[in-house]
Order: C-alpha cells, then sequence, then structure tokens
C-alpha cells in the first residue's frame, strides 16, 4: 500500500538536491558535469525511436548553444572525492545524447524550484567494478551534503 498523497507531496517538496546518472562506456573515471546545452543530437534512437539532429532541447530556450550550468561547487566537490580516492574528474560536456537531455531538463527546473542538480557520469563495471561505484555514489552523497 502507497504512503498518503500528502506525505508523498510533502517529501517531494522538500528534495533540495537531485542527482542523476549515466555511463560513459568510454571512460576510465567519474566524471562530475558541470553543465548541459540546449542540444539533442543522438548518434542512436532512443528506446522510443526517437533521433533528433541538433535540435534545441527547449525551443523557447533560445538556440543550441544555449548552456546551463549548476550552482553546485564542481570543484570543491571534485576535490573532495579525489582526496578520497577517487579518480574524478570535472567534465564540461555532458554529451548531447540522453544524459545532457536530463541534465538540462532538470538544471531549468532547479533554476524555477530552488533545488540543486547534479549530472554524474560513471564509468562501465568494465573499467570499475561495482563495489568500487557504491563506494564513490556514497562518498558523493556525504560530500553534496556539505553543500546542500
Amino acid at each position: 500500500m502507497g504512503w498518503p498523497l500528502a506525505h508523498n507531496l510533502e517529501v517531494a517538496l522538500s528534495w533540495k538536491l537531485q542527482v542523476h546518472l549515466g555511463v560513459n562506456i568510454a571512460s576510465n573515471n567519474f566524471s562530475v558535469e558541470r553543465r548541459a546545452v540546449n542540444e539533442a543530437t543522438f548518434g542512436c534512437s532512443d528506446e522510443l525511436g526517437w533521433q533528433p539532429q541538433r535540435v534545441p532541447i527547449v525551443p523557447e530556450d533560445g538556440p543550441t548553444s544555449f548552456i546551463r550550468e549548476t550552482t553546485l561547487p564542481i570543484r570543491d566537490i571534485v576535490s573532495a572525492l579525489s582526496k578520497e580516492g577517487f579518480n574524478v574528474m570535472e567534465s564540461y560536456d555532458a554529451g548531447r545524447f540522453v544524459c545532457n537531455y536530463v541534465y538540462y531538463h532538470s538544471l531549468r527546473h532547479a533554476q524555477v524550484s530552488g533545488v540543486k542538480s547534479l549530472f554524474v557520469h560513471v564509468p562501465s563495471f568494465h573499467f570499475i567494478n561495482q563495489e568500487c561505484q557504491l563506494e564513490f555514489i556514497a562518498a558523493l552523497l556525504k560530500v553534496l551534503a556539505m553543500f546542500c
């Protein structure tokens, strides 16, 4: 049985942070994304068969060159995670596929709602095993708690 609607709404309204994760199969490190671009250019179709090419994610936001940035202190986050021994870097490019698409919408929502937003690309388990990735996510959440 689900929680009462009032409780669900209260929980939703108390959110302070949205964290998104995506897999970068070509990377062997964690990448904390600073920004997203208002461009959808999919190298292959998404699950629904959509494959846009150089189109704005949100046309009313303007051209495909329009950028939204997180308000979180990315350098401080990366530094703290590096000190914990993780191979992590700051990234200025979330790609143009689904990860960027999701992050762009999340950053747009964050601007009007006051909720903070972050996207992190993780490597495949081929490069960094599941246990280490779970440790990274736990450390990431602890670091983010300091800034939210």
